[in-house]
């Protein structure tokens, strides 16, 4: 063990929040500030080129490389569940979709009881963190950390499915984050010149050599100590070299989703039983940390197409490869200039809802199962499709007290009849839009997943569960509430306890209608100034 060392505030996790608040608390120069991260420095030259997004998924120099526990209704299957390893978080690792959910999310999460959290409330966090390609206005920012652009490649055969869909009055949106986000378009992307804009690169890199910001990497947390419920002192390993410091404020905890709980158990908060099964002393029981976990599951409906080029054909191709290239490096356009989808939709799977509960992600290309096959060798597309507001939920659990053995992650999909009702009714939706739709008919499509002859709802969840994947939106394991189960309260400070304070996606009520990355660095500048707020007083 080392000398110990102090600091004001000590944030765990520099990914898409700790970033964030690390840029805004050292503003104040007498604020000292230690950013811890488990992984290492956003080196990796794939991070930084949008398409190499699949370069950084399923690499364990930039993915944790989780796996769930397996899915009874995902053909029991372990499932590869990515999250990012690196400066940045998953913030360089995702699709770089910006997308804020819709006004009605925040406006419920203020109904719960969480003061200073409706659409109102939040919308100016959302402005002060964007940098938009247009220029502000009522719902857009100008200058900040994270710049927000356009599109800049498209393929044929997704201009037809916006137009296949405005068949079946599905309309063409321009804007999906006004609040309203009903539509179909192309997405945003948080690319700045043709380059992924991450939190590191927003919020770190402008200010990573101020005096009062000290920045660890492999830094991996062993847990947080406590003396009366009180948060005193962060232990960590750096390779196997044991280290500790004690804050003088808060700990802020931004591990995200699935590290946050998983840190707080092996702390002695969490389910009591859980804690002792694994001989971690009981500081706080409570069964809220690490529960509630929800996510987006994506079906991949997969649909062959003749006389279109998609991603597929590239791949296979040294020529079009070469060209693709060169694309990028001389004009930043091209697939590499683009993430993980290009066209989305958000539409309602019942005429009869308020707001839209599906989301599309469609990709110009095609896969049997994520991150473990390869893309087909025959022209296709993946109109994903997502049911945005599910009602099943599953947990994060310690395995060991050691905290780099991983956590048991159980996300439970498609357990509930209504998200296996709505998971056969958007496939439904989009076989209509595919096969039945004039646009497409001159290119004779057909339908690879999950088979034209599967029709009933059930069967259709079945099927659609045996290649489905996460689409990296889990949130909530330590939610905000006033409730028992909930862990921290409006101002993100964890209940039962002091100087502790958690600000990530986990802290979501519930999950927004839409991609989190977005809102979780939103949630974060609004942290920020919470805890400059609490501060003085």
């Amino acid at each position: 063990m080392t000398k110990e060392l102090a600091y004001d505030y000590i944030i765990v996790g520099a990914g898409s929040a700790g970033c964030v608040l690390a840029n805004r608390l050292t503003k104040n120069p007498k604020i000292n500030v230690l950013l811890l991260e488990a992984g290492g420095k956003d080196s990796n030259p794939w991070i930084h080129i949008p398409g190499g997004y699949f370069k950084t998924m399923h690499n364990p120099e930039t993915d944790w490389c989780f796996n769930t526990e397996k899915e009874p209704n995902c053909n029991n299957r372990e499932m590869v569940y990515p999250r990012g390893k690196t400066l940045g978080g998953s913030s360089s690792i995702n699709g770089m979709l910006y997308i804020r959910g819709q006004s009605n999310d925040y406006n419920y999460w203020r109904q719960l009881g969480n003061v200073g959290w409706s659409w109102e409330d939040v919308l100016p966090y959302f402005k002060k963190s964007e940098d938009f390609q247009f220029g502000e206005n009522e719902f857009h920012g100008s200058g900040g950390p994270i710049k927000v652009e356009k599109i800049r490649a498209t393929f044929k055969v997704l201009d037809l499915f916006l137009e296949a869909a405005e068949e079946f009055g599905y309309k063409k949106t321009e804007d999906f984050n006004t609040g309203n986000n009903e539509g179909m378009g192309y997405f945003p992307f948080t690319v700045k010149n043709g380059f992924r804009c991450s939190t590191a690169v927003g919020y770190l890199n402008p200010i990573k050599k101020r005096k009062n910001l000290k920045i660890l990497t492999n830094a991996h947390i062993k847990n947080i100590e406590f003396e009366n419920r009180k948060a005193t002192k962060v232990n960590y390993w750096i390779n196997s070299e044991l280290f500790s410091v004690k804050t003088n404020k808060e700990i802020i905890l931004s591990a995200g989703t699935i590290g946050s709980p998983h840190i707080l158990q092996a702390s002695g908060i969490g389910p009591g039983k859980l804690l002792k099964d694994n001989d971690i002393d009981v500081i706080l029981d409570h069964s809220g940390v690490g529960s509630n976990l929800t996510d987006h599951l994506m079906l991949r409906p997969v649909f062959k197409i003749k006389n279109l080029e998609t991603l597929n054909d590239i791949y296979y191709s040294i020529s079009k490869k070469i060209l693709t290239g060169l694309q990028f490096f001389l004009f930043r356009k091209g697939p590499l200039a683009v993430g993980a989808s290009y066209a989305c939709g958000f539409i309602k799977s019942d005429p009869h809802l308020e707001t839209p509960n599906l989301q599309f992600h469609i990709s110009p290309a095609s896969t049997d199962l994520l991150g473990k096959s390869s893309l087909h060798k025959f022209p296709a597309f993946t109109p994903t499709i997502t049911n945005i507001r599910p009602t099943s939920r599953g947990s994060i659990e310690l395995k060991s007290p050691d905290t780099r053995i991983s956590p048991k992650i159980k996300m439970n999909y498609l357990s509930t009849y209504e998200d296996r009702e709505i998971a056969g009714k958007s496939i439904k939706i989009v076989r209509n839009i595919v096969m039945n739709s004039k646009a497409y008919k001159p290119y004779e499509p057909e339908e690879l997943r999950p088979g034209i002859n599967i029709t009933d709802n059930e069967a259709l969840a079945t099927e659609a569960g045996k290649y489905a994947n996460t689409i990296f939106h889990p949130v909530s394991t330590c939610r905000m509430g006033k409730d028992d189960t909930a862990v921290v309260n409006d101002r993100l400070v964890a209940h039962g306890l002091e100087n502790l304070r958690i600000v990530d996606a986990s802290v979501m009520p519930h999950i927004t209608s839409g991609n989190t990355n977005a809102p979780t660095i939103m949630i974060a500048e609004k942290a920020s100034d919470m805890i400059i707020e609490d501060s003085k007083q």
